[in-house]
């Protein structure tokens, strides 16, 4: 379970840098190194995606915590 939160963190990371790059200067790191069109972008989109939903889990984790 532990390697399935750093991948889920690292794929949110990945996620959250290109989203600041392309508001910082229009350039989209995902499609610049796999295509924009390809079937490659459009999965790593879907598991930056999928990271996304699962790091709402960590919600529940930090409360308890407490």
């Amino acid at each position: 379970m532990k390697v399935l939160n750093y991948l889920a963190l690292l794929l949110v990371i990945i996620g959250a840098v290109n989203w600041g790059l392309i508001g910082l200067s229009d350039v989209n790191l995902v499609t610049l190194l796999f295509g924009a069109e390809s079937m490659l972008t459009r999965i790593v989109y879907l598991l930056v995606g999928i990271a996304g939903i699962y790091m709402i889990t960590f919600f529940s984790k930090i409360s308890e915590e407490r």
